[in-house]
């Protein structure tokens, strides 16, 4: 397989991201990079470039005392540049516990994912996790 074919992109950043490996994920991105966070909360709605993620995922860990974690639930699914990826994420806090089944789907051109799209099972739950707006 190419390694820069949308399905080895994608596999790769996720591997990274298990492994703990944020520079390895982080390189899987574009520079000009758009994230969409759904929901209603302090980290909803665009994130852009990979300072833009960066930070994103920071506040995320930070607000989860470091607790965050993904983990890929099922093969990867392609169509063309997207790839439609089922998820598991779960975090904890002083105030609450989050544990959820979403799907992350990534657009992949020219070798580097260039939008990333979340969708969570329960956006309620999550709005109240993260803190809403």
């Amino acid at each position: 397989m190419n390694e820069h074919t949308p399905a080895a992109v994608t596999a790769a950043y996720f591997e990274a991201l298990a492994s703990g490996d944020v520079p390895t994920a982080m390189a899987q991105l574009s520079p000009q990079v758009v994230w969409h966070q759904p929901g209603a909360n302090r980290f909803s709605g665009e994130h852009a470039g990979v300072e833009g993620v960066g930070a994103l995922l920071g506040g995320m860990m930070e607000a989860s005392n470091g607790s965050f974690q993904l983990a890929v639930t099922g093969p990867a699914m392609v169509n063309g540049e997207l790839v439609a990826v089922p998820v598991r994420f779960s975090g904890t806090n002083a105030d609450a516990s989050m544990d959820m089944a979403g799907v992350d789907l990534l657009t992949v051109r020219d070798g580097k994912i260039v939008a990333v799209h979340l969708f969570s099972a329960d956006g309620a739950a999550e709005d109240a996790f993260w803190g809403r707006v």
